[in-house]
C-alpha cells in the first residue's frame, strides 16, 4: 500500500469519527440546547467556586467539614426526592418542567447574591439556600438527562449524553477561572448575580425549540407509580444494579473534588482564590478530553466502566502524592478524564438499557446516586481532610475506584461462569440481556 492511500484512508477514518463526535450538533433543537446549557453551565460553575470559598474562607476558618455540609445539603435531596423526580420526569412535559426549575434555580441565585451583597450572610443562611437549591435540583436533574433523548432520539442518545458532558466540562473549564479572578477582584457576590443571569439563556433555549421535532418518549401510562416501580424493574436488571451500584461507590466517596481541590489548595500549597480556579479548570481540561473521547464511541459497556473505575482509583492515588501545585494540576487532568468516561458511560449504559416508559424513573435513581451520594460521603471526606490532612482525602476517593472495579470483576465473573455452565449459549433471564457481557 503506498504512503498516498495510507495517509488518505486515514484521513478518510479521522473525518468519520469526527462526524460521529459531532453527530447531535446536526439537529437545531439540540444546538440551542447547546449553547443555552454552555452559558448556564458557566455561571453554575462560578456559583460553585464562590460559593465554596465563601464558606472556606469569608463564613469558616478553613472547615473543610463546613463544605461538606454545604455540599450534602444542595446534593443530598435527590435522594429524599426520588420518588416524586422520577415520577415527575416521567408523566410531566419535560421541556415544560425544565423551564420551571431552571426558573427557580435563577432566582435562588440571585437571592443568595443579593444577600452577600447586602454584607449580612451568614454560615446557616448559605445552608439554607443549598438546601432549597438541591430540592429544586432534585427534579430539574431526571428530567434534563431524560430530555435529551427527546432532542435527538435513541440512536444518538450516547454521543448526546457525551456532548453534554463536554459542554459541562467546557464550562467548568471556564467558570472556576473566571470566578476566581472575579473573586479576587469584586468579591463572591458578582458572581452569584453572574450565574442567576445566565439561567436567562437556557430559558430562552427551551422557549425557542421547535417543539414538532422532539421526539417524545412514550410516558408511563395509568396511576403514577413512583419510583416503587424503578425499583421493581431494577431487580430483575443485575446488570444496572451492579452499574448503579459502582457509582454510588465512586460518587459517594471519590467526586468529593470541592473539597479535594479546595483543601489542597488552601492548607498544602497556601494558594488564593485564584490557585483554586485554576486547579479547577485543570481538572476541567481533562474531564473535556474525556467527554470528547466518549463522544466518538458507541454504547458503553460495563468493561469499560472497570477499567475506567480502576485507572480513576490510580490516578487520585497519583495526585495525593504530588508534591507541587502544577504536578497536582496536571494529575487533575488525568482524574478528571477519568472521572468523566466513568460516569458518561454510566449514563449512557443505564439510559439505553432501560424501557423508553421507565426511563424517568431510573434516571431518577441514578441521580440520586450522582447527585444524592456525593453529599452523604462529603462529610466523612472532610473529616478526613481536616484530621489527617488533603492528601489522605484523595486516598479515599482512590479506594472508591478500587471497590468499584472490584465489585465489576466479581460480576463479570459470575455471568461468564453461569455461560460457561450454559455450554455457551448465554445465561438465563436478566444475565441474557447483560450490555456489560457484550463488551
Amino acid at each position: 500500500m503506498s504512503s498516498s492511500t495510507l495517509f488518505s484512508q486515514t484521513a478518510a477514518a479521522y473525518r468519520a469519527r469526527l462526524r460521529r463526535t459531532f453527530v447531535s450538533l446536526r439537529g437545531y433543537n439540540y444546538r440551542l440546547w447547546a449553547l443555552g446549557s454552555l452559558v448556564s453551565n458557566i455561571g453554575t460553575w462560578m456559583q460553585r467556586i464562590a460559593q465554596d470559598w465563601l464558606v472556606l474562607v469569608e463564613l469558616t476558618h478553613h472547615s473543610a467539614t463546613a463544605v461538606g455540609v454545604v455540599m450534602s445539603l444542595q446534593f443530598g435531596p435527590p435522594i429524599l426526592l426520588m420518588p416524586l423526580a422520577g415520577m415527575a420526569a416521567d408523566h410531566c412535559d419535560r421541556r415544560r418542567l425544565l423551564m420551571f426549575t431552571q426558573s427557580a434555580m435563577g432566582l435562588l441565585a440571585l437571592g443568595l447574591g443579593l444577600l452577600v451583597l447586602s454584607g449580612s450572610v451568614t454560615l446557616w443562611e448559605v445552608y439554607g439556600f443549598a438546601g432549597v437549591m438541591g430540592c429544586v435540583s432534585a427534579f430539574d436533574a431526571p428530567a434534563r438527562q431524560t430530555f435529551v433523548a427527546e432532542l435527538v432520539g435513541d440512536d444518538a442518545l450516547p454521543n448526546a449524553v457525551a456532548l453534554n458532558s463536554t459542554l459541562f466540562n467546557g464550562a467548568r473549564l471556564i467558570g472556576p477561572a473566571v470566578a476566581g479572578l472575579m473573586i479576587a477582584a469584586v468579591g463572591t457576590a458578582w458572581v452569584f448575580l453572574i450565574n442567576a443571569a445566565s439561567f436567562l439563556a437556557v430559558i430562552g433555549a427551551l422557549a425557542s425549540m421547535r417543539t414538532a421535532q422532539l421526539q417524545r418518549a412514550a410516558r408511563a401510562g395509568g396511576r403514577p407509580s413512583g419510583i416503587v416501580e424503578g425499583f421493581r424493574y431494577l431487580r430483575g436488571r443485575p446488570d444496572l444494579i451492579v452499574a448503579l451500584s459502582m457509582l454510588f461507590l465512586v460518587g459517594t466517596y471519590g467526586l468529593n473534588f470541592p473539597i479535594f481541590v479546595s483543601t489542597m489548595s488552601v492548607g498544602v500549597f497556601h494558594g488564593g482564590p485564584s490557585l483554586y480556579g485554576t486547579l479547577s479548570s485543570a481538572m476541567a481540561v481533562g474531564s473535556v478530553v474525556g467527554a470528547l473521547l466518549m463522544a466518538g464511541r458507541k454504547a458503553p459497556h460495563l468493561v469499560l466502566l472497570r477499567v475506567s473505575a480502576l485507572s480513576f482509583g490510580l490516578a487520585c492515588a497519583l495526585a495525593a502524592l504530588m508534591p507541587g501545585a502544577w504536578s497536582f494540576g496536571a494529575v487533575l487532568a488525568l482524574v478528571g478524564a477519568l472521572a468523566q468516561t466513568f460516569t458518561t458511560s454510566t449514563n449512557s449504559l443505564v439510559q439505553l438499557s432501560t424501557e423508553p416508559a421507565m426511563r424517568g424513573r431510573v434516571m431518577a435513581i441514578y441521580m440520586g446516586i450522582f447527585l444524592g451520594c456525593t453529599p452523604l460521603g462529603a462529610p466523612l471526606v472532610g473529616w478526613v481532610a481536616d484530621a489527617f490532612g488533603p492528601r489522605w482525602a484523595l486516598g479515599v476517593g482512590a479506594a472508591s475506584g478500587f471497590a468499584a472495579a472490584m465489585l465489576a470483576t466479581w460480576y463479570l465473573q459470575r455471568v461468564k461462569r453461569r455461560r460457561g455452565g450454559a455450554g455457551g449459549a448465554g445465561g438465563a433471564g436478566p444475565v441474557q440481556a447483560d450490555p456489560g457481557a457484550a463488551g
